[in-house]
């Protein structure tokens, strides 16, 4: 089960701690801030290195890599399918919560997360350590060639033809075309709703309740087959920790998404 340490619960906290910060308008300012300083003993894990493959002409802005090479890169950083994980960022869980889901797609010990991410650390008195701490490296266990619970573009058209509902983690002004920062296109994938990925947690950056998790999603909790996707596969991923909050495992993500889409178009 998902759960969510406070500061002073993770400062008895025994297991790996990982810092998943970065910002899609500076790719370098992740890495930059951990070697600044981070929560002691805390490994870093970078979306663009880490957690993403190659950009091409299709498949979005970050691709997931393959899932062998996810899972050398968490054995690196000493983490084993049965490590005990504890995942923070500074972005109210979005870049945390991809990290989150492809630990759990290919079956490692479903990590935890810091309420309130780096902010409520430094917020609580710590001081941020820039010490890198030395690792061994961790067994690599067997994992599938294919991501678990991801579709592409061809398996979302026969989604779709199976009458499953697209949810849209984007902002609405994004959802709605009215605005478009990063991709070339503006506009969503026909027949999709908007449910930000903001609508999970507060300005402090700290989870909702599963009462006001029900009360985002609504009657849309109980359609199936359902898909979640956003700009490039990581956002989406707030809206399916939600998800799996409220007992639902079996949402697709649409990993390529808005990007990926509207390469075709």
């Amino acid at each position: 089960m998902t759960g969510f340490l406070s500061v002073a619960e993770l400062e008895r906290f025994c297991g790996v701690v990982v810092d998943c910060r970065f910002s899609l308008a500076d790719a370098a300012a992740g890495s930059r801030d951990y070697s600044l300083g981070h929560i002691p003993d805390a490994r870093y894990l970078d979306l663009a290195r880490d957690m993403s493959a190659k950009v091409g002409a299709h498949g979005g802005r970050h691709p997931l890599p393959s899932p062998h090479y996810f899972a050398s890169r968490l054995s690196a950083l000493g983490i084993g399918p049965d490590t005990e994980v504890v995942l923070y960022d500074d972005s109210r869980f979005v870049f945390a919560a991809r990290c989150w889901w492809m630990m759990r797609a290919l079956g490692y010990r479903e990590p935890r997360f810091l309420n309130g991410g780096f902010s409520a650390w430094l917020a609580a008195g710590h001081t941020p350590d820039a010490s890198i701490p030395v690792l061994e490296p961790a067994e690599i266990p067997p994992v599938p060639d294919a991501w678990p619970g991801c579709c592409d573009r061809e398996q979302l058209q026969q989604l779709q033809a199976q009458s499953a509902l697209l949810v849209d983690a984007r902002e609405g002004a994004r959802y709605r075309g009215e605005h478009e920062p990063i991709d070339p296109v503006a506009g969503h994938i026909p027949g999709a709703i908007n449910l930000p990925w903001q609508s999970f947690s507060n300005d402090r950056g700290e989870f909702l309740d599963l009462e006001s998790l029900r009360s985002c999603w609504g009657t849309t909790l109980e359609v199936s087959p359902l898909v979640v996707y956003c700009g490039s596969g990581v956002s989406a991923c707030v809206n399916l920790l939600s998800l799996a909050m409220l007992g639902r495992d079996d949402v697709f993500l649409y990993g390529g998404s808005w990007s990926d889409w509207c390469s075709y178009l």
